[in-house]
């Protein structure tokens, strides 16, 4: 344990580590049933990979931030939250940069490449990834063709490719998805999210049909009123630091409260599972996966403005580029507002290289992108933030945990499996939009299930009531004698 004293919390029927959206929306279902819950979060925030910060007198978001309307438990969330969306869209030309030369392009049309034949390639490899993706159940996806869990996207990618400009654009569009390069990511992951995503359009088309709506008031806004409902059963800055189980129940113990229970939702991503102790240990099969599946890298930087003045030029705010350190940028800036906000995105290599520059430095590189894109005037923001997701302590990355080859053959099943009272949630354990925030909406309902089968069942505790409100009998669990628990 660290700092001072820990106290001891009342017992209570589930405790979820971790107040993001997967680990609230759990514990609200888990309350919505009856069951007594306490949420316990590392950060002094909650929200998890959402974050809004106040910069140059304008509210922009330094995580997840975007839904698409096929993304109904998000939504659906939203609405009974009562926070209103807006659309994103934004009119204009998308700047193109390539090989040192900087052209426009309308929307729907195709970038205007150096080499002609490029477009028509990079779409041809798109649709094949399509034909391929089509073939993958996107609830057992280690039961698809296992060669495909045997490569890398890049390997792939070079077979399907030729030409310069084609593999360029087909770099960056995996870079905007999973802020990492191809070579880091399973052929067979990338095929699996494909089809969670409910489509089988290419890649910029998936990430454009789940960026067609913002949150008013920023995506943590969820989590915070999820967090008020919650009324006080919400501990923030207590890192859980171990879990011990037995047949009578667990205790999870933190660095600020030690609680009993009779299952606990474990929301962090796969990556940092395996930082907390269990005793015992768990199966080798769930240590090989926080091994196995690391997150990507994302720096998210924000310039803001008095006004949106590339858009006096015709343009949407969007750029893609070969050249760093932003190859994607869009317009942030928010209806109503009268100032402009221009975002950009250093990902996978380019977060990894640029994360150990001065800050100064790095900031400067930012702004001379945006520059280069948009004219002189980017050089001049009224304020400046950014995000290394890769430095926050608590998600060490973003957007998600990047599937490496081999994870869904051998570890694909421990995603979801429960251990014990042990159960798992997050975005990357979700069937359906992986990786972005309606699965970990989703992921938090299907974790709550999994409990109140489990307490209903007569694993220790049990919930107030069953799902037709009848009163179920309730214990109090009493950890053994385990090393620490008595």
């Amino acid at each position: 344990m660290k700092g001072g004293q820990v106290r001891e919390e009342p017992a209570v029927d589930a405790v979820v580590v971790g107040a993001g959206l997967a680990g609230l929306a759990a514990a609200r279902g888990l309350e919505a049933a009856g069951a007594s819950v306490l949420v316990v979060e590392a950060n002094g925030r909650v929200g998890g990979r959402t974050m809004t910060r106040r910069i140059g007198g304008v509210s922009v978001e330094m995580g997840g931030q975007w839904v698409g309307p096929g993304q109904r438990r998000i939504n659906a969330l939203a609405e009974d939250l009562g926070v209103e969306i807006f659309p994103t869209e934004v009119p204009g030309r998308t700047v193109f940069h390539e090989r040192g030369r900087r052209s426009e392009y309308e929307e729907g049309g195709d970038p205007p490449f150096a080499d002609p034949g490029a477009a028509s390639e990079v779409q041809e490899a798109f649709e094949a990834l399509s034909r391929l993706a089509a073939e993958v159940p996107a609830e057992t996806p280690w039961t698809a063709e296992k060669a495909w869990d045997g490569q890398t996207l890049e390997t792939w990618k070079l077979g399907q490719t030729r030409g310069a400009g084609a593999r360029f654009y087909f770099d960056l569009a995996v870079e905007s998805l999973y802020a990492c390069e191809p070579r880091d990511v399973s052929l067979l992951g990338v095929l699996a999210d494909v089809a969670s995503s409910g489509g089988f359009g290419g890649l910029f088309e998936i990430e454009a049909s789940a960026e067609e709506h913002r949150f008013v008031g920023g995506a943590q806004e969820l989590s915070e009123r999820m967090a008020r409902g919650l009324e006080g059963r919400v501990v923030l800055g207590s890192p859980v630091r171990r879990i011990l189980q037995n047949d009578a129940g667990v205790l999870v113990e933190s660095d600020v409260v030690s609680v009993r229970a009779g299952a606990v939702v474990v929301s962090v991503p796969p990556a940092l599972r395996g930082r907390i102790e269990y005793e015992p240990a768990l199966p080798a099969v769930h240590d090989g996966l926080s091994q196995r599946m690391p997150m990507g890298a994302v720096i998210k930087c924000h310039a803001v403005y008095d006004a949106p003045f590339w858009r006096a030029s015709g343009l949407n705010g969007r750029a893609e580029s070969d050249t760093g350190p932003c190859k994607i940028t869009c317009d942030n800036s928010t209806p109503g507002d009268d100032a402009g906000v221009l975002t950009g995105f250093i990902l996978g290599s380019d977060a990894r290289r640029w994360g150990q520059s001065p800050a100064a430095e790095r900031k400067r590189a930012v702004l001379e992108c945006f520059a280069r894109f948009f004219g002189r005037e980017a050089l001049h923001p009224r304020g400046y933030a950014e995000c290394d997701w890769g430095a926050e302590p608590y998600a060490r990355g973003g957007y998600a945990g990047v599937p490496a080859p081999g994870f869904f053959l051998d570890h694909g099943p421990a995603l979801q499996e429960p251990v014990g009272r042990i159960h798992w949630a997050g975005t990357e354990t979700a069937t359906r939009w992986n990786g972005y925030m309606d699965g970990a909406v989703e992921s938090g309902h299907r974790a709550a299930r999994g409990v109140l089968s489990a307490l209903s069942a007569g694993a220790g505790y049990h919930p107030r009531t069953d799902s037709d409100g009848r009163d179920l009998s309730r214990g109090r669990p009493r950890v053994g004698a385990t090393g620490t628990g008595g």
